[in-house]
């Protein structure tokens, strides 16, 4: 995706948090696991991972709920805390360094396409996935799906810790 469609805003349904990404993500997942499906009540969820430092509350806060997930380390789900609408979560790898942005709450939404498709093992059948876009049955081995520019972002953010 092109970073000139960067900074992008984007926030809840209420409209109480606002938050802005200052640059394009790292990566972009679909996801088709069972616990995204259960956990947003959808087929699947698209997250753009992208730095912490890089997105930017521009109104109101979030309130961190902590979940369980499949690893059996968690996540941190930021939510409105008025209309509880999931804006990003934290796994345990990364902490709080690295969000998983929720694309459907970006204002360009339609712009953010993932990059590739995982766990697709457990998608739903109806789904029609685009043969243009890497699908793995489970997760995948990121340097070989990432762009060179995305490692080196993330080497120098694990750097920093």
């Amino acid at each position: 995706m092109p970073n000139t469609i960067f900074p992008m805003e984007g926030g809840c349904t209420c409209r109480q948090a606002r938050y802005r990404m200052a640059t394009a993500p790292l990566f972009v997942h679909c996801c088709h696991c069972t616990w995204c499906q259960r956990e947003t009540g959808s087929a699947f969820v698209l997250n753009a991972l992208i730095e912490a430092d890089r997105v930017e509350m521009l109104h109101g806060g979030v309130e961190v709920v902590d979940t369980p997930s499949a690893t059996g380390k968690g996540q941190k789900i930021s939510r409105c805390p008025a209309c509880k609408i999931a804006l990003w979560s934290n796994y345990a790898g990364a902490g709080p360094l690295l969000r998983f942005v929720r694309v459907g709450t970006l204002d360009g939404a339609r712009s953010v396409a993932p990059d590739i498709h995982i766990f697709t093992s457990t998608q739903q059948p109806w789904v029609i996935l685009p043969p243009d876009v890497p699908a793995m049955p489970e997760y995948y081995e990121r340097e070989r799906y990432w762009p060179p520019e995305s490692l080196a972002r993330r080497a120098a953010l694990l750097a920093g810790k």
